[in-house]
């Protein structure tokens, strides 16, 4: 796959917490796109545990911790709705070429997005495989119906869910940076155990 050298690969995610799937979906990115731009944002479908305040800190901590140039955190770019963040995204970094990033999991669900046929006109869909999600046909077909446009990813990512990490707490799948903040803050606070 060529090196996107003038697109953009936004990446938004809930962060409720970011997984070491989050940071293996950046860490791909960065082989093949230059810029990655990384924030957190509210999903109008879900209900989250944390506020997006801390959601926003753990996924800065997390981008932080790369420590690599290529991956640019702009909280600024959040919103509900996707449409917003990648008219503020063009704005702000002054592009049309953006790849917008998204997994397999979502697939099934972008098409009850705001304004998803002006989404599909802005950005390229960058879809990464996620285990146990199959990319399934229908979704595709619906995508070049709607005249967008997109691409798979190579690689797939382990169904890591964040929803598991807070139910079971399971550390093996969180950054230790990110472990000192939820203990320092105390969130998740309600799952089965503390940390």
């Amino acid at each position: 796959m060529k090196n996107r050298l003038t697109k953009i690969a936004l990446f938004g995610t809930s962060a409720d917490p970011p997984s070491n799937g989050h940071r293996l979906i950046i860490q791909e990115l960065t082989k093949i796109y230059n810029f990655v731009i990384v924030y957190a944002s509210d999903n109008p479908s879900k209900k989250h545990k944390e506020n997006l305040f801390f959601r926003s800190l753990l996924l800065k901590t997390l981008v932080a911790d790369f420590k690599n140039p290529k991956i640019h955190f702009d909280q600024d770019l959040s919103s509900p709705w996707a449409i917003e963040t990648i008219q503020k995204c063009q704005k702000k970094y002054n592009s049309k070429k953006i790849d917008f990033i998204i997994g397999s999991d979502l697939l099934n669900e972008i098409f009850s997005w705001k304004n998803i046929d002006k989404v599909l006109q802005e950005v390229n869909l960058f879809i990464i495989h996620r285990k146990g999600y199959p990319i399934e046909t229908c979704n595709l077909e619906s995508i070049k119906n709607l005249n967008g446009n997109y691409e798979i990813s190579f690689f797939e990512i382990p169904n890591i869910s964040s929803s598991d990490i807070r139910g079971n707490l399971n550390e093996s799948n969180l950054s230790k940076s990110l472990l000192s903040i939820i203990k320092r803050h105390n969130l998740y606070k309600n799952s089965k155990e503390q940390y």
